[in-house]
């Protein structure tokens, strides 16, 4: 059976905060050392043939590659920390390039993955709706994961939970370097083997929405979210 096509997208925050006591730095190395992982994760599933971006948003939000490129050929390009946080428009350019030529209907639900320490500080609601108006939008697996103190508040908690629109998720946190190379490294391979296996998930056709079920095929995910991050809180440095 030929492979169908799985489109996997970090949005990468790149604003001014991310300078504070390393975190650009450590979200840099996390997800450079995820990417072998991510190969190895869909080198066990010939279902799937697995395509990677980013988009790194601050003052602007800016595509890293030209193209969505194969796992097996991605380089994570470090990005710096400057300026504001215009998550609104790199929810926007996702929603214009999930659509076809790329988008074909032998392809998998899209996964998208938010690492992020704050708040957007663009229209995020604008951004959102023109992504949720796209079918492939809808049907993506969004997560979250979040970086630092900031990013536990109440207000940056309901942006978290209006991206993943599913109830059965929490946003991912992180308060030390550890903590994030850990969690995205994990969510990414979990998420992979979930999205591509065969019995994956399979969005509702009507509502164009991801079923909580998804979840339930995603232990690692499972397991990450019910525990704290490594080292406990005497190392949080964020």
């Amino acid at each position: 059976m030929a492979s169908r096509p799985l489109h996997f997208i970090w949005l990468a925050d790149g604003s001014g905060s991310m300078r504070v006591e390393g975190k650009i730095q450590a979200l840099n190395h996390a997800i450079r050392e995820a990417i072998p992982h991510m190969r190895a994760a869909a080198q066990e599933n010939p279902h799937a043939t697995v395509f990677v971006n980013a988009i790194r948003f601050a003052d602007d939000a800016r595509w890293l590659d030209d193209k969505l490129t194969p796992v097996s050929e991605f380089r994570w390009h470090d990005i710096e920390a400057a300026g504001e946080s215009a998550l609104g428009e790199a929810l926007y350019m996702v929603g214009e390039a999930l659509q076809p030529p790329l988008m074909t209907d032998r392809a998998l639900a899209p996964v998208i993955a938010l690492v992020t320490d704050g708040l957007p500080t663009d229209d995020f609601q604008a951004g959102l709706e023109h992504l949720m108006s796209k079918p492939w939008g809808r049907q993506a697996m969004r997560i979250v994961v979040a970086i630092g103190e900031d990013s536990a508040s109440g207000e940056a908690q309901e942006i978290f939970r209006a991206f993943m629109g599913n109830d059965a998720l929490r946003p991912f946190h992180a308060n030390n370097p550890e903590a994030l190379a850990e969690q995205i490294r994990w969510v990414s391979t979990a998420v992979l083997k979930s999205v591509s296996s065969p019995a994956g998930p399979k969005p509702d056709a009507a509502s164009g929405k991801t079923a909580a079920s998804w979840t339930s095929s995603l232990p690692q995910l499972h397991s990450l979210q019910g525990k704290p991050p490594r080292g406990g809180d005497e190392d949080d440095i964020w």
